[in-house]
């Protein structure tokens, strides 16, 4: 099915190609692509976009001596596959397999590691003048999409950028679509300056010259409309001390080619950084995908002839769903909430809140640093913010979660997805650290629901404080609880009794009570939902201490100054001693593979726990394993 393709197992045997014949390897590239991607599922929409770009990049480059740099990297399949990838493709994204992003360790044409935005021009300027700096003949090329440009790194990174004479490349990948619909000035740009009075004046006297003439005036308005697009960019970027040149389409390989090897030739003869403005269609080539990029933007597995297909079986309710419905819920009843992301509207579930209250919806773009400080304003103003964002990304703005937020103890409420493992995506997005980093900070308070209901409670919970609070939960489905209607919320700061039980009590942070509830029921141990890893229940925690023999705590979170720590901390203060034993994340990134694996891999399933503390505590488990549980729940 893919003869030509087949024969390239590196970008070395792709140059030897004649330029004739790269439509044919692109055309199959793509239905190659479509396949994989629907056997493993993952990124998708992207790819597909950036099929001959790849082509021409590694075509005319001389890879891997010089260096691409993929922004964000979901859009790196086809560059995997023309890599010496291609057979290993069946593993994207799998335990032990491919990552689906660049990784320097997988390949070395992953010339950087990259997964979050916006940080590849950065990357690419240290190349090129370290390249500089060691007397080598390399180019560094930074691929960027219209989306990472919003973010305030990448004009940091150009406008350094534009003070060197070095062997540099930013190529936009102008694809009009980062995840969500992308938002901001930058595409408003050009009204403004066109909006200026001398435009404005030279624009009203053509008009009147022109009325005479219809077929003239409609010529002028077009003539205008491209004019526009190829003398505005020009101007922004060569404000920087970019060369300038586009935009071009990126789909087109007779316009890619012959550009891209009269830039290098620039490059070559010291004419400092380029700039090149290439115009893509995310989804190009597969109509289901140009129709609905965003849905396709990453797809799990399916059949490509019938399209995404909706379960026949109604899926559990995912944490995100019940945010979306909570976040609806509560802007009806409080006029002041106001809803915020950077970029992710869909992945946030915030989807039907900007259909319902578009006036009270903000997409700030992939601009995480703005997003925490723009809801430190409203907060000043008396709204109250709700800014919804991956635990991963909010990672991004801690200056701002701690100088903005914190100090001046604003009432935002932080509802982090995506924490703890999330899979297939990896290291690189897994919300690890989030208890870790939020609570050292003063004012700070963070929730950690254990099943969807008490998620939509914790909500309510964070949203009546008068502080900043972090609700944190994970990706997809939890027990399958059902939500209650209301918006009533759970005592600020309070824990509870799950199960009594004897000799051992469990401390359990998050969704990972569930499990802990099972492994208690062989060991007959206690177990109790702590709900909030700041403040902690100190009362509650003092009663486990007092009665039981050891303490387990347990999280989804990284064990190095996590919510166990503060039990430990908590303990000490209170000088009390009891044998205690922390399980959560390790101190190592977890790769990417599917979750249960993950947790099973880290110890954090039933059986991993149960066999953790019978190792830690075994004559203290075998005595009370045999004895009668006696179950027990105090909301």
């Amino acid at each position: 099915m893919y003869p030509l393709l087949e024969t390239i197992n590196s970008p070395a045997q792709l140059r030897l190609l004649p330029r004739s014949e790269l439509k044919t390897l692109a055309d199959e590239l793509r239905a190659y692509l479509l396949h994989s991607v629907s056997q493993t599922g993952g990124h998708l929409s992207s790819n597909l976009g950036t099929v001959e770009l790849t082509v021409a990049l590694h075509y005319v480059f001389n890879t891997p001596e010089d260096r691409l740099v993929w922004d964000v990297g979901h859009q790196t399949y086809p560059h995997k596959i023309l890599t010496g990838r291609r057979e290993r493709m069946n593993t994207l994204r799998q335990l032990g397999g491919l990552s689906g992003f660049p990784r320097r360790d997988e390949s070395e044409y992953d010339t950087f590691g990259t997964a979050h935005s916006s940080t590849s021009i950065s990357a690419a300027l240290g190349m090129a003048l370290a390249a500089k700096q060691k007397g080598e003949d390399r180019h560094a090329v930074a691929i960027i999409g219209d989306g990472a440009m919003s973010a305030g790194m990448a004009f940091e990174a150009m406008n350094n950028a534009g003070v060197y004479d070095c062997r540099m490349l930013v190529v936009l990948n102008d694809n009009d679509m980062s995840i969500s619909p992308p938002v901001g000035a930058l595409n408003r740009y050009l009204a403004q300056l066109m909006s200026g009075q001398f435009y404005a004046s030279a624009k009203s006297v053509g008009k009147q010259v022109l009325k005479v003439a219809p077929p003239l005036f409609e010529l002028a308005k077009r003539l205008e409309t491209h004019a526009k697009g190829m003398v505005v960019p020009a101007t922004l970027f060569e404000n920087f001390g970019f060369n300038y040149i586009g935009p071009i389409d990126g789909h087109d390989l007779d316009s890619l080619i012959p550009t891209l090897e009269n830039i290098k030739h620039l490059m070559a003869k010291g004419e400092g950084p380029q700039f090149l403005h290439v115009v893509t269609k995310k989804g190009q080539g597969y109509k289901l995908a140009e129709a609905d990029p965003v849905a396709y933007h990453g797809p799990g597995k399916f059949d490509p002839a019938m399209g995404l297909q909706k379960s026949a079986a109604p899926a559990k309710q995912t944490f995100t769903q019940v945010f979306g419905h909570w976040l609806c819920d509560m802007a009806e009843k409080d006029s002041r909430l106001v809803g915020i992301t950077p970029a992710m509207r869909e992945g946030s579930g915030m989807v039907e809140f900007h259909q319902r209250f578009p006036e009270r919806y903000y997409d700030v773009g992939i601009a995480e640093q703005h997003a925490v400080t723009f809801a430190a304003g409203m907060a000043c103003e008396g709204l109250k913010p709700v800014v919804a964002i991956y635990s991963t990304f909010l990672q991004r703005a801690y200056d701002q979660l701690i100088h903005d937020v914190a100090i001046q103890n604003l009432p935002v409420v932080f509802a982090l997805d995506r924490a703890g493992l999330v899979g297939a995506d990896g290291a690189t997005h897994a919300g690890a650290y989030d208890i870790a980093y939020l609570r050292c900070i003063p004012n700070m308070s963070v929730a950690c629901p254990a099943d969807e209901n008490e998620c939509r409670m914790l909500l309510s919970s964070a949203y009546e404080q008068n502080h900043p609070v972090a609700v944190r939960y994970p990706r997809g489905a939890g027990a399958g609880v059902a939500t209650q209607a209301h918006l009533d919320a759970l005592p600020f700061g309070k824990g509870e009794v799950r199960r009594q039980g004897q000799g051992v009590a469990i401390l359990a942070f998050g969704t990972l009570l569930y499990p802990a509830l099972q492994a208690a029921e062989k060991l007959n141990a206690t177990v109790v939902n702590m709900r909030w890893a700041k403040p902690l229940d100190v009362e509650l925690l003092l009663k486990a201490a007092a009665g039981h023999e050891a303490l387990v705590t347990l999280e989804e979170g990284a064990i190095m100054g996590g919510a166990g720590s503060a039990v430990a901390q908590a303990l000490a203060d209170a000088g009390v001693q009891k044998p205690l034993l922390h399980l959560g994340l390790r101190d190592e990134f977890t790769e990417h593979g599917d979750p249960a694996k993950l947790l099973a891999e880290q110890g954090l399933d039933a059986a991993g726990i149960e066999q953790s503390i019978t190792r830690r505590f075994g004559a203290l488990a075998t005595l009370v394993k045999g004895s009668k549980p006696a179950l027990k729940s105090v909301a």
